[in-house]
């Protein structure tokens, strides 16, 4: 069997862990490196497991064996992390928002496919066995055509880079507008064509960044949508989010719960509440989708497309939130 060979950009997102994991354990892959210029990030694991160290990205890139990049850096260096690897032939796997910007979106996408690469935006939320069962019942026609969505994507405050905003590019409404935002889109099946937005700093004092958002859209069929996209779920909260949906038609609703899959465990040790999660992880199939496509042959089954139109969303949020009114999509 043809095995995928795979490297790793960057552990600054704390995703990076997972899908190491995923990659690990599927038989079809073999991981060759990681590449993080703070080496204290990636020791554990490059110990544990016997891989190659690279301080600079651009080593690893070198190798003529290595197929894909997995990217989990910090927000602002996706692009450059993603068209120096295209540019040296590597596959990519993006983790999200795909960039800070429109045009470097753009950009990034044009470079992939000046070379012949794959870019595969990194929308793990797409693999939820609840989001699965919900997107065919909405294909079956059981709740005829959407009308409406609303959606919230609730999370804690991550801190460390997510909140310096050269970094991250925004705060919680790009940070948690994506997610959801990439699957209003991809149920709709239609693209976004007006943005109105809310956010503020109301949760956590002396940030850079916000932490609340409240963003609407309208789409080109004349679906609407709302999403909270706050920060606003206290550090005892078990997940970095709480991905849910209900989905308006005009012959019935869908409420989708996505993390609701779990056994709550609370202890003093651990000194928060934790999800013991007894569903399937969306990560490992989400991983194992983008190899698989991969070695396949077949597009990207959640592509770099994908991502700029779920990214330009939050960017347009902001922009509404500074003009204080809607803002005009114009692709």
């Amino acid at each position: 069997m043809n095995k995928l060979k795979v490297g790793m950009i960057s552990f600054a997102h704390g995703h990076a862990h997972s899908y190491l994991h995923a990659l690990l354990s599927l038989p079809q892959v073999e991981v060759v490196g990681i590449a993080d210029e703070v080496k204290s990030r990636v020791e554990k694991v490059i110990e544990k497991n016997g891989l190659a160290y690279y301080e600079d990205y651009r080593d690893l890139l070198a190798r003529p064996d290595v197929d894909a990049v997995v990217i989990c850096s910090e927000n602002a260096f996706h692009a450059q992390h993603t068209i120096d690897s295209a540019k040296a032939k590597k596959h990519v796997i993006c983790e999200k928002p795909l960039g800070i910007s429109v045009a470097e979106m753009e950009r990034m996408i044009a470079v992939c496919e000046e070379n012949g690469v794959q870019l595969f935006t990194a929308f793990p939320c797409r693999y939820l066995a609840a989001v699965v069962s919900a997107k065919a019942a909405v294909d079956r026609g059981d709740i005829g055509d959407i009308l409406a969505i609303k959606g919230t994507n609730r999370g804690t405050m991550p801190g460390n880079w997510f909140v310096e905003p050269e970094l991250s590019g925004g705060g919680a409404l790009l940070d948690h507008t994506v997610h959801v935002m990439d699957l209003m889109n991809w149920f709709t099946g239609s693209k976004v064509t007006e943005v109105y937005a809310y956010a503020a700093t109301l949760f956590h004092e002396d940030l850079k960044v916000d932490d609340a958002g409240m963003i609407h859209v309208k789409f080109e069929n004349g679906t609407v949508g709302v999403l909270d996209t706050s920060w606003s779920r206290p550090k005892a909260f078990p997940t970095w989010g709480d991905v849910t949906m209900e989905i308006v038609g005009t012959k019935g609703t869908i409420s989708v719960d996505s993390f609701a899959q779990k056994t709550e465990l609370f202890s003093n040790e651990a000194g928060k509440g934790q999800y013991l999660s007894w569903a399937d992880s969306m990560d490992h199939y989400m991983v194992e989708s983008f190899v698989n496509a991969l070695l396949e042959g077949k597009p990207a089954p959640v592509s770099g497309v994908d991502g700029l139109r779920s990214a330009e969303v939050a960017l347009a949020g902001y922009e509404s939130v500074k003009t204080g009114q809607p803002v005009k999509l114009q692709r």
